[in-house]
Formats: structure tokens, sequence, C-alpha cells
């Protein structure tokens, strides 16, 4: 089978991009832990020169991941922040961006602090809202920055029909695809153009890795990300590419046992009476259910959940014990974390501070009874 085009999610997270090594055979991608490539004459090299602009490792990683996500291009960063970077640095000074009002701490502390002093302005706001998304939205808005479900809170946001009222006013649509992964939810074919990944989480799969990449069929934006990529050089080592790579080929079984899992842990919460309230977009009363239910494969492996205060919640995390305490998500062990004094520290005092009393499970692929029994004796 010589192109993967029309195989499933699971054939093309093996095999696409990942041919056997024509010099070798090697079914496994090789690591090309090098700097730079010989040129046979000046100009003339086999299409890679130096290791920043390009590398063999990075270009399987590239294209495998633009196949999940059914790109055109795909682009590989050191860091999910780094991608997001790269895509903000295609805006100008005194562009506008509409984003969602929940959203990464990391995403927000680089737009508040390292973007707008540069000059873009932004505006958070209740995406889940279409009127107010119109009142938000200026003549210089050129981005709208969507995120879903979004971190911590579990928000869902309709990004076909964000995406259409964003190319009617001109502006270009990006989506943040960490929590739900290629497998889950496909933004680009909702009309997204372009699709942003902390590849840290889910799609490396395993915590032993960092990195981000932008995917984009658009040829323009695409043209724009690959000079940043070479011209900023947030770029990752090789040992890097291949960690995701590897973690990627088994992306699909994974996400079935995080959602499977997940759903074992809501019910147990949902049932236990120390939770004031639950957050999850698989359930019926979620008010993103019916978006999600419609452009989502499943829901995930991400569960917020409410406490009676913010004592309760700091209690209850130091008492896990299958459930790691531990920044992060999206690998095979359970996490738990107190966002308001973790990851989303960066966001305190500001319109996307996060209550004190939620704690985030990221619900690994353990076996899902020990997962119910740590929740129950957590919450004890």
């Amino acid at each position: 089978m010589s192109g993967w085009a029309d195989a499933g999610f699971a054939t093309r997270a093996i095999h696409a991009g990942q041919e056997p090594d024509a010099a070798t055979g090697a079914v496994t991608v090789p690591v090309y832990q090098t700097s730079t490539f010989a040129q046979a004459e000046v100009g003339a090299h086999r299409g890679w020169d130096y290791a920043r602009s390009g590398n063999p490792t990075r270009d399987a990683l590239e294209t495998a991941l633009a196949s999940l996500e059914g790109a055109r291009h795909g682009f590989a960063f050191a860091s999910g922040l780094a991608a997001c970077d790269a895509v903000l640095r295609t805006c100008a000074p005194g562009d506008h961006v509409v984003m969602a009002n929940d959203v990464y701490g990391g995403t927000y502390r680089q737009f508040a602090r390292v973007h707008a002093p540069w000059g873009l302005t932004f505006e958070p706001v209740d995406l889940s809202d279409l009127d107010r998304v119109a009142v938000a939205w200026r003549a210089n808005t050129r981005m709208l920055w969507i995120e879903t479900p979004t971190n911590p809170l579990m928000t869902i946001f309709d990004i076909a029909a964000l995406s259409a009222f964003a190319h009617e006013r001109g502006a270009r649509v990006v989506v943040d695809n960490t929590f739900a992964t290629p497998y889950l939810q496909q933004p680009l074919a909702l009309g997204a153009d372009v699709v942003v990944h902390s590849t840290t989480k889910y799609l490396g799969g395993h915590s032993d890795v960092v990195g981000g990449a932008v995917l984009t069929s658009d040829d323009r934006i695409a043209e724009q990300v690959r000079f940043l990529q070479n011209a900023v050089g947030a770029v990752p080592g090789p040992w890097d590419l291949f960690l995701v790579l590897r973690g990627i080929k088994t992306l699909a079984v994974r996400m079935r046992a995080h959602c499977e899992n997940a759903r074992a842990v809501v019910a147990a919460l949902c049932a236990h009476p120390a939770v004031r309230g639950v957050l999850y977009p698989g359930l019926a009363g979620h008010p993103g259910h019916g978006v999600a239910a419609q452009q989502m494969r499943d829901f995930g492996g991400m569960v917020s959940f409410h406490m009676a205060d913010a004592g309760a919640a700091l209690r209850a995390c130091a008492r896990f014990r299958v459930f790691t305490l531990a920044e992060s998500l999206g690998g095979v062990e359970s996490l738990v974390e107190h966002p308001g004094r973790m990851t989303h520290q960066s966001v305190a005092g500001s319109p996307l501070e996060v209550p004190d009393d939620l704690i985030r499970l990221s619900v690994g692929i353990e076996d899902p009874a020990d997962l119910i029994a740590d929740v129950e004796q957590a919450l004890e």
C-alpha cells in the first residue's frame, strides 16, 4: 500500500510517514541524531542541510500528525507553547484576537505577557454565546482562538458554528485540540484553519517528552509557520520526535481506554456525597453535551469536579495514591491536580481565574476498579 490517505485512523497512526527505512529496512523510523548533513556540492543535498531547518525524523512525525488531523501541512515544535507562539506570530501588532474565556493558563500568560506587550490585543469571551462573540468582535479582529474541551472547566464550543462566524468576518480560526486529540475530534474538517497541540500530552502519551505541533491545510499559513519554525528555531530534538512518533502508534487504543475509564470515574464521582458537581461533557446534563456528541467521537479522559470548598479540594488532592499529584495530563498514568494553585496559577486575578474548589483529573489506563477505589478513599 503506497499511500495511506484512505486508511483508517489507527492504520495511519502506525504507517503514515513511517515507511521502512530505505537504507536499512528498519521498520521503526531512525533517530537521526545529527546537526548537519553532507552535501555533494554547494547547494546540492538530499532534502536536508541543517537540523534546525529539517530532519528526517521530524519529517516523519510531521507527516504522521498531518495525516491524523486531515491536514496538508504539519510542523513540530519544542513545546505546545512554542507551537502557540508560532501561530500568534502570524498576526501583526495592532491585530485583535477573540479567545475562549477558559484556556490553559500558559496560553493566557503567553497572550497577556508576551504578545500583548508586542502589540497584539485580545479579549476572553464565552464562545458558547455567538451574541457575546459578536459584541467582542472588532474591525481589526484577525483570529478566533478556540479550546474545546477547555482546560480545566471542560466547556464545549461549537467549532463549525464559530468557524462559519469568523470566516464571514475574514478571520482565521485556531483550535487547541490537545484534550480531544485527532482521534476524538477533527477541527479542520469542522471548518477550522489551524490546529495546535501539546504533543507532550495524549499524542506522546507516556509522560516522557515535551513537544508541540501546528497542523493546517492553508498554504499561506503553512508558509508563515514554516518560516517561523526555522527562523525562531523552537524545534524539537530527534529523540523527542522519536518518542512522539512512538506514542501516536498506540493513540487509538489508548484513547478508547482513557474514555472508558473516565466514564467509570465520573460515575463514582457523581455518586459521592463529597462532590458538589462534576464537569464532563459525556454527562447528559453537561451544557455542551449535545455539541460534544456531534463533533467528538467520544468524550475524552479529562474530568474536573467541585468540592465543598478550597480546603476540601486541597485535602483530597493530598490523599490520592493511584492518581499521582502532578501537573500535565494525557499519560498512561492517572494524574490529579489543583488547577488554581498548579497549572492555572498564572491566571489568578484575571477574568480566567479558576475556582479554588476545583480538582482536575487526567484519567489514565489503569484498571478502572483501582481508580474508583482511589477516588473513594481520597474523598473520605
